[in-house]
């Protein structure tokens, strides 16, 4: 069975892929604090990067670890950029070093938001704050090198683990009767564990001996998010219309909730070329955010 490197379980779409691809191989789990069984690994630290890669060797590579605090990569730029940027391109040399696979998420954050229709991935980047630049600058480090990458750029994801809009709306109905949420920046919410699933299926796909000489064929950026679209107010109503205890909803500008970074207003992402090459399609946000609360 082929060895597999899974980078960063302690996130949500992580802790969803260490499940999901365990049954496709010698699954070997690293973090940034691992737990028993779990070896050492911190994006923030490039040498534990080669010390790791080296000692596994795997023939792919999963890298599920980022910098994720949009607002705080402001003020964090310089190790936001080595996190997202600078080690992505470490993996990706070292994947062609050994000849591996390497599957990386990326984020819509790279886009502006100013487009009316959904992002295909030729679509022109124009990020609008330092997280964002610094997921393209991933994006850029890997495709500079020849390894046979697959990127994964995925939009609005959140889960039942860690912190995400969902559990943020749960908490506040419960502990308020009304909710103010943005109405005028539109997306797709996408749960972590499609994200997990369709990853799994695409490197079941790709892991099929029929498939040894063709990888570098697939190599290139997709987007991957569940189907349709709505605004964070239509989610936040979805989340509580599911809930124990219904509250009102009230629609807000993005004026009237200013952050330090601006937020795409429009950051849709098409799908059609993950399903033209791969088959699959993810379900619609509705669908998969019904799912994972019944879960």
């Amino acid at each position: 069975m082929p060895q597999l490197l899974l980078l960063g379980t302690t996130g949500q779409v992580g802790w969803e892929l260490q499940r999901c691809l365990s049954t496709l191989g010698e699954l070997t789990v690293a973090n940034r604090q691992p737990s028993a069984g779990q070896q050492y690994a911190d994006l923030a630290d490039i040498d534990s990067l080669y010390r790791l890669i080296r000692q596994v060797k795997p023939e792919v590579i999963v890298n599920a670890a980022a910098y994720t605090a949009v607002d705080k990569a402001e003020e964090e730029s310089d190790l936001a950029h080595v996190i997202n940027g600078t080690a992505p391109g470490v993996l990706a040399e070292e994947a062609q070093r050994l000849n591996a696979l390497l599957i990386h998420y990326s984020t819509d954050y790279v886009f502006s938001g100013e487009k009316q229709t959904p992002y295909v991935e030729t679509d022109p980047v124009n990020p609008l704050g330092a997280y964002g630049e610094s997921k393209l600058a991933g994006e850029r480090a890997i495709m500079d090198t020849e390894a046979t990458a697959l990127i994964f750029r995925t939009a609005w994801v959140y889960g039942m683990r860690g912190k995400n809009f969902l559990l943020t709306m749960q908490r506040l109905a419960r502990e308020r009767d009304e909710l103010r949420v943005v109405a005028d920046q539109w997306g797709a919410p996408t749960w972590s564990r499609s994200i997990a699933e369709a990853t799994a299926q695409v490197l079941s796909q790709l892991l099929a001996p029929s498939m040894k000489n063709t990888l570098k064929n697939y190599r290139g950026v997709y987007h991957l998010t569940c189907a349709g679209e709505t605004n964070w107010h239509g989610f936040a109503q979805s989340i509580v219309q599911h809930g124990e205890r219904q509250v009102t909803v009230h629609p807000i500008t993005t004026a009237d909730y200013p952050t330090p970074v601006r937020r795409p207003a429009y950051s849709v992402l098409s799908n059609e070329k993950l399903t033209a090459t791969f088959g699959l399609k993810l379900p619609a946000w509705d669908t998969a955010l019904r799912l994972c609360l019944e879960k």
